[in-house]
């Protein structure tokens, strides 16, 4: 792809979230989601491959499914309210509708099924696009409407945890395990949204970074599966040293970073007396911790069978690290000291 093309098409992915940032009317919000699914759609198509092509299609079809149901919401609320504000979401039908469809737009449960399939399609840059960058408009919306119906908002966080969970159990493809800890990260935020945005906001940052880090690790060692991981340690011997950390980071392991926004949130969610939801929540964050034991364990303490007739893996790859991947490895394994003093700043 041209340089220029490539320009455009990224400015124009910051612009259409940007414009949503910005808006406080519903069909300003409606065009910045569109200006980014059709800035994307390009970039995810690059390639020609059947595979992407397959996985641009879905994701195209899904996102303006998604934006038609948001447009009809805000229709419903302009029509009963006679407002076009999105912190006027008041009509219950309204805003049901309207979360749905940011649910949908955002890959939570019951509305996952076509995350895992369409990062699968696509390759590791790009994947980290569509996992950080593009949940970023939708879920800006949400944080902006004012929900009138809180259990909708509960039971998506605690489907998609549990869901997440369940989902990259029985995954051998790095993209499809990514996508189902994607899912899982948005039910905990979620859960968390209408009592505290800011967290809610500090937990999306983290999940940023720390996503950033496994998808950089990834690429630069050229994995999309389980079994590809076993030779990683010959390309990057210091990073694949590294990489379980940031593993177990994102599963939330104490005493890394990981582990902080799930520390708050159980705190949060056990202050306003949901006990039961904040106890399936954490023991949800199990079932992602194992598949992430799993990737650990393929890179540190597998070996991949050599044979004579092979070619050595570390004369064909770069072992560079750029900065800021080592920026990102040190933000995820950062220990808990730090959290207190977070904790003030985003509960004063």
């Amino acid at each position: 792809m041209s340089p220029y093309i490539m320009t455009m098409l990224l400015f124009c992915l910051g612009l259409g979230t940007m414009i949503t940032f910005s808006s406080s009317h519903w069909l300003l919000a409606w065009m910045g989601l569109e200006i980014n699914t059709l800035a994307i759609i390009p970039l995810m198509v690059q390639h020609h491959h059947p595979r992407a092509v397959e996985a641009t299609t879905k994701y195209f079809l899904i996102q303006a499914t998604a934006a038609a149901t948001l447009l009809f919401a805000g229709m419903i609320n302009a029509w009963t309210t006679g407002q076009w504000d999105i912190t006027n979401m008041t009509h219950p039908i309204s805003s049901t509708i309207m979360t749905l469809a940011l649910a949908l737009k955002l890959g939570l449960a019951p509305a996952h099924a076509w995350l895992p399939d369409v990062l699968q399609g696509l390759n590791l840059n790009i994947g980290l696009i569509l996992a950080t960058w593009q949940k970023l408009a939708p879920f800006s919306i949400l944080i902006q409407m004012q929900h009138s119906n809180s259990l909708l908002l509960i039971f998506l966080g605690l489907l998609s945890t549990l869901v997440g969970g369940w989902g990259g159990l029985n995954q051998t493809q790095l993209r499809k395990i990514l996508a189902y800890s994607s899912i899982a990260h948005l039910g905990w935020m979620l859960l968390v949204l209408q009592f505290s945005p800011n967290m809610a906001l500090f937990t999306l940052l983290l999940y940023f970074i720390m996503t950033y880090t496994i998808f950089s690790v990834f690429s630069l060692n050229n994995s999309t599966s389980i079994n590809s991981l076993t030779t990683a340690w010959t390309k990057a011997p210091a990073l694949s040293a590294l990489t379980p950390l940031i593993l177990l980071s994102l599963g939330g392991l104490p005493p890394l970073s990981g582990f902080m926004p799930k520390w708050m949130i159980i705190q949060e969610l056990s202050h306003q007396g949901m006990a039961l939801i904040t106890t399936i929540a954490a023991l949800s964050a199990l079932l992602s911790l194992y598949f992430y034991l799993r990737l650990s364990y393929a890179m540190t303490l597998t070996f991949s069978p050599n044979i004579t007739t092979g070619v050595p893996s570390w004369r064909l790859s770069n072992t560079n690290i750029n900065l800021p991947l080592a920026i990102s490895s040190s933000a995820t394994m950062l220990l808990l000291p730090l959290a207190p003093a977070m904790n003030s700043i985003i509960m004063p």
